[in-house]
C-alpha cells in the first residue's frame, strides 16, 4: 500500500533519499522501486499538486554521461507520445546536481513484479494485456520508433489490469531506404528477450519488437520466459538456434492462441506478423482461453 498523501502532507513524514524530502518542485513521498542505475518515486509536484513518479539516478551514476544521455533521450522520444496505453513523460531536468525524469504516475507494479507473485493473478488480465500492449507499440511503430526492450518490466499495470508501456531509453528510429538496406543496428536489449536479428546486430524494423512481444506473452502465461540458461551466451544461442517452444495446453490456452504466440517468436521475422496491427486482427479473431480464468486481482 502505497502512503497516504493527505497523512504526509499533514505529518511531513517524507521517505527520501539521502535525507532528501525535495528534488526542484517535486516533494518526495515513496520509493516504489529500485534498478541497477535508477530509482522511481512517488511525488508530488509543489506548483501544480499533481502525482508523479520521478526516475532519479542512484548516488553512483549522476555524473555519468552515458546514464545522463539515456533519461534525455528517453525524454525526447517518450514526450512527444500521446497514445492511453503509452506512458506521458512529463520533464528531463537536473535539480541538486541529480538528473531525473518526471513521469505519468500509472501503478506501483510492472508486469514482472506481478509475474513473481506468480501467474494465476495475471491470467485474467493477458487478454487486455496483449490488446493494449500491442496498441501501444502500434502507435510507437506508427511514429517511426522501435522499442528494442520489450518485455515485462516495461509495462506498467495498475489495479484494474489496464496497461501501459514504459522505458524509451533504447528507443531506436525505423531505418528506410539505403539506411536499411546497408546499415547495422547497435546490439542493445534484454538477452532474455531479444530477436535473433537484434542479437547478430542487423537492422531492426517492427518485427523485431513483435518477437520480443511473443516472448513477454510467453512469460505471463507460463510464468518463466521461454528460453533460460546458465550462461549468457548459451541464453542468446537458444533464440537464434532453439525450437520455438510452445505453450502447453495445460495453460488452459486455445490452440489458436498458442499458435499465434509461436508465430509472434518465428526465428525468420518473415514468418512473424509484420506489424502490431496484423497482431491485433488475428488476435481479436481469436480466444485465449479455453474457460475463461478466475479473477485472482
Amino acid at each position: 500500500m502505497f502512503i497516504s498523501l493527505t497523512h504526509v502532507a499533514q505529518t511531513g513524514k517524507y521517505v527520501a533519499t539521502a535525507g532528501r524530502t525535495h528534488i526542484g518542485t517535486f516533494q518526495l513521498v515513496r520509493q516504489i522501486r529500485a534498478g541497477q542505475t535508477c530509482q522511481l518515486w512517488l511525488a508530488m509536484n509543489s506548483a501544480t499538486n499533481q502525482r508523479v513518479a520521478l526516475k532519479i539516478l542512484k548516488d553512483d551514476f549522476r555524473r555519468d554521461r552515458n546514464e545522463i544521455a539515456q533519461l534525455k533521450h528517453e525524454f525526447t522520444v517518450g514526450s512527444q507520445f500521446n497514445n492511453p496505453h503509452i506512458i506521458k513523460i512529463f520533464e528531463f531536468n537536473v535539480a541538486e546536481k541529480i538528473p531525473f525524469l518526471a513521469l505519468e504516475f500509472f501503478g506501483p507494479r510492472n508486469l514482472k513484479q506481478v509475474l513473481n507473485e506468480g501467474i494465476a493473478q495475471l491470467a485474467p488480465h493477458v487478454p487486455r494485456f496483449v490488446e493494449h500492449g500491442a496498441s501501444g507499440l502500434g502507435y510507437l511503430h506508427s511514429q517511426g520508433w522501435l522499442h528494442r526492450d520489450v518485455k515485462p518490466d516495461n509495462f506498467m499495470i495498475n489495479e484494474n489490469g489496464n496497461v501501459k508501456l514504459i522505458d524509451f531509453s533504447l528507443a531506436q528510429r525505423s531505418k528506410k531506404g539505403l539506411a536499411r538496406l546497408f546499415g547495422r543496428s547497435k546490439v542493445q536489449g534484454t538477452r532474455s528477450y531479444m530477436a535473433p536479428e537484434q542479437i547478430r546486430g542487423e537492422v531492426l524494423d517492427e518485427r523485431t519488437d513483435v518477437y520480443s512481444f511473443g516472448c513477454t506473452i510467453y512469460e505471463l502465461v507460463h510464468g518463466r520466459p521461454p528460453y533460460t540458461a546458465e550462461s549468457a551466451n548459451d541464453l542468446l544461442n537458444k533464440h537464434l538456434k532453439s525450437s520455438v517452444p510452445i505453450l502447453k495446453e495445460s495453460h488452459g490456452v486455445t490452440e489458436e492462441f498458442s499458435n499465434l504466440v509461436s508465430r509472434l517468436m518465428a526465428k525468420d521475422p518473415k514468418v512473424r506478423p509484420s506489424s502490431m496491427q496484423d497482431v491485433l486482427t488475428e488476435f481479436k479473431q481469436i480466444k485465449v482461453f479455453r474457460n475463461p480464468p478466475s479473477t485472482h486481482a
